[in-house]
């Protein structure tokens, strides 16, 4: 069993090593990793303001929400 280890996991498990730094460089490199506060902002609207919660399991909504 431990040709197992050495003939399948060790190169998966080094395939996914360098796939994940590969990964990391390339969003270094396209600037990917630059003022993170202003990009996780950037998917928010006038619609979805930030910090308001407006999706919901369906079924459950918040108690102080009154249905349209």
């Amino acid at each position: 069993m431990e040709w197992f280890f050495y003939a399948v996991a060790l190169p998966f498990a080094l395939l996914f090593l360098a796939s994940a730094a590969y990964a990391l460089y390339w969003a270094a490199k396209n600037g990917q990793l630059k003022e993170f506060e202003k990009n996780a902002a950037s998917i928010f609207d006038d619609e979805e303001p930030v910090g308001e919660q407006t999706d919901y399991f369906p079924g459950r909504r918040p108690a102080n929400e009154t249905r349209r």
